[in-house]
């Protein structure tokens, strides 16, 4: 037999945009624009409204389930932290750093055009190519790959992307090191 669950009411959250950035909807598509860039994202819920209103310090997005259960509670969490994810990065853009180890081969890596190249990764013959999506940059800069862009997540799923071109199946990592593997995220090292 179905346990009756109490509701809520309503649950309402409201995200304050900063200046420089402006927020557009469309039909449950978010589109953010900043001075790093432009990110957008479909938050497309039925039982969730969003819309734009006046907020204390200018413009805000509000979020309002009505009435709410603890699965419209999480949904609205989920979206309100996508939201913060996506003023922040276009406001101040994504930056990831990769460090390319190698030990006996010398890896070439290149970024010609919109593919990311590695060459003789332990010997091999054949080029591991990656196609890097669009609204990413990516640098090569002696020993360092920079991933920049605006849009958080295209970002750190391209440098996971690279992470994994250069994946060894079944080798442990921290004896065989050789690959290119992410060292900082936003200025912020990781271990």
């Amino acid at each position: 037999m179905p346990i009756a669950t109490k509701m809520k009411d309503k649950l309402e959250e409201i995200v304050e945009i900063p200046e420089g950035v402006t927020v557009t909807l469309d039909h449950g598509k978010i589109t953010v624009k900043g001075k790093a860039g432009e990110s957008i994202r479909n938050m497309l819920d039925p039982k969730i409204k969003i819309s734009m209103e006046k907020g204390e310090a200018g413009s805000a997005v509000k979020f309002l389930a009505d009435p709410c259960t603890k699965k419209e509670k999480t949904r609205i969490g989920s979206s309100v932290a996508h939201l913060k994810n996506m003023l922040k990065s276009v406001h101040d853009g994504v930056n990831y750093r990769l460090k390319i180890c190698s030990g006996h081969f010398p890896m070439n890596v290149s970024v010609s055009g919109s593919q990311f190249i590695v060459k003789n990764f332990l010997g091999e013959k054949i080029p591991r190519v990656l196609n890097i999506r669009k609204d990413v940059k990516i640098k090569v800069e002696g020993e360092f790959v920079n991933v920049d862009g605006a849009d958080k997540e295209l970002v750190s799923q391209t440098a996971a992307s690279i992470e994994t071109l250069t994946r060894r199946v079944g080798f442990d990592r921290r004896i065989f090191q050789d690959g290119i593997y992410i060292v900082e995220k936003n200025g912020e090292k990781v271990s």
